[in-house]
């Protein structure tokens, strides 16, 4: 499908520009005394632009999604993308440069060009996810966000919805903040229509690569609030989302005396196959974690319900299961209702989590393969990677706590291990480039009689850890040791609020 995008390339001196803006951030840069840091660089490494700390460490950037001459001449021209092929013309044959940055920040790729031509956005890029293209003529840019799936390039533009095909507002980038005698700050941004209070550590306290990050956060990390701070809170606790045609039902679970000025933990609670968004968040208590220390007052809880009835592609049968086999619905779902929550509710974009047991323990893990960028971490009772949609993986860590009974004959100990051993390939400490390491080496202490066992791994990077846990039962989330007492839920508790 053909996506167009309009737009003026300038060639000549002394032009006056009109500017629509996208987003607006704010922040703030202390030390840790609380001091604020004046002169403090401050950039988004995708969109390119910065600014600097005044004297109260107070910083602004804006988006301008719209470039419009007032004076000078000018050459139209257009972009377009085309079966995942970005073209790009114009009636001159001035310099074109097309960058490709990945969602963290992360150049791809680059090509310096003339006049009119074409990029295939498959070059350079290796893994599911989102991407941004940037086309750059002079003082000109045009920023497409785009997917890839498998071989599959899609743009994201709802053709009939008004929507532009530029870096959309608080669809995220990286903000470095660089300053003299501090260690250097990078923080991935889900949001970018936001408020931000950042703390920079003096040179000679910091840790090595404490800081420095060019992905994830540090453990304890200041929230990030999300867009709908601030808002008054219109959702209510039962309701439908539609997505790809499927329409979702939701319960919703917000602190008592949910403050929207508070960014707050969110928490997904993804049911079983037999179960629904209704049992999880009115029965299960979300497996029993909305009942823990602290969950009622500082976490948004949200159970949505998995429709499927597809036809199996590789026969004439239509199977029934809670969340998809054999397409990316499910993730698409995934990704727009987490940007809807993010736009309504006071969220902290980096603290998000997704639990679930069974079936939904199989869709939490298949969200952990592509959306390590949005996720904090997942909980996984009973995991396996099977008879389920698994899209390919981004190589990017995550947190990740696994459960698995030593006699469960449906999500056996063989294929939990199988699930746990793909998050440990992406987990090891960073190497000396910064590459995240495979862990899969370390061999994990398992249950051998009297009570459960849970190993934490230790040649994982402390940012992701990872957590597993067997025990003498079989396929269960809430199986009790011989005092009769639950122990997965407080420990996954434990886990989720570590951060």
């Amino acid at each position: 499908m053909k996506r167009v995008i309009f737009f003026v390339f300038p060639i000549a001196l002394a032009t006056a520009f009109s500017t629509a803006s996208a987003f607006t951030l704010t922040g703030i840069v202390n030390d840790e005394a609380g001091s604020p840091v004046s002169g403090a660089l401050v950039k988004l490494l995708v969109n390119g632009d910065s600014t600097s700390t005044d004297q109260d460490g107070k910083f602004t950037i804006k988006s301008e999604d719209q470039l419009a001459l007032h004076s000078g001449g000018f050459v139209p021209g257009h972009i377009d993308i085309v079966d995942g092929v970005l073209r790009f013309s114009q009636s001159s044959n001035a310099p074109v440069q097309v960058s490709i940055f990945d969602m963290v920040g992360n150049l791809v790729l680059r090509q310096d060009l003339l006049g009119s031509g074409q990029v295939d956005l498959r070059q350079g890029v290796t893994a599911r996810g989102t991407y941004f293209a940037k086309v750059r003529v002079g003082s000109a840019v045009e920023t497409v966000r785009f997917t890839v799936n498998g071989s599959r390039i899609s743009s994201n533009i709802h053709q009939g919805c008004g929507h532009k095909a530029l870096l959309k507002p608080g669809e995220g980038d990286t903000l470095s903040v660089i300053a003299s005698g501090f260690a250097s700050l990078k923080i991935a941004l889900p949001n970018l229509d936001t408020a931000l209070s950042l703390t920079l550590k003096k040179a000679a306290s910091a840790e090595p690569g404490e800081q420095t990050y060019a992905f994830g956060y540090a453990i304890g990390n200041a929230p990030t609030p999300s867009k709908g701070c601030g808002k008054d809170n219109t959702l209510k606790d039962n309701f439908v989302y539609t997505s790809e045609g499927i329409e979702h039902e939701i319960y919703l679970t917000l602190p008592e005396n949910y403050d929207k000025n508070k960014p707050y933990r969110l928490v997904f609670g993804m049911h079983y196959m037999g179960g629904s968004a209704e049992a999880v968040a009115k029965r299960e208590a979300y497996y029993g974690l909305r009942n823990q220390s602290g969950a009622k007052e500082n976490t948004i809880f949200v159970a949505p319900h998995g429709y499927t009835d597809e036809k199996d592609p590789r026969s004439s049968e239509t199977k029934s299961n809670p969340w998809r086999c054999y397409d990316d619905k499910d993730h698409i779902f995934f990704d727009e209702f987490l940007t809807y929550l993010n736009e309504n509710l006071c969220i902290d974009t980096s603290r998000v989590f997704s639990v679930g047991f069974s079936f939904g323990a199989m869709f939490s893990n298949a969200l952990a393969q592509d959306f390590q960028d949005r996720l904090r971490g997942v909980v996984v009772f009973a995991t396996m990677d099977m008879v389920i949609y698994m899209p390919k993986n981004k190589g990017l860590p995550i947190a990740w706590m696994g459960t698995v009974g030593m006699e469960d004959p449906l999500c056996t100990p063989e294929l939990g291990r199988s699930a746990r051993d793909r998050i440990l390939k992406n987990n090891g400490k960073p190497d000396a480039d910064g590459k995240f390491t495979d862990a899969r080496g370390e061999k994990a202490e398992e249950y051998a009689g009297d009570k459960h066992v849970c190993y934490d791994y230790k040649t994982v990077d402390p940012r992701f850890p990872v957590k597993w846990c067997t025990f003498d039962g079989g396929h269960s989330y809430n199986p009790r040791d011989d005092d009769g007492k639950v122990w997965t839920t407080p420990t996954a508790w434990e886990f989720i609020t570590q951060f």
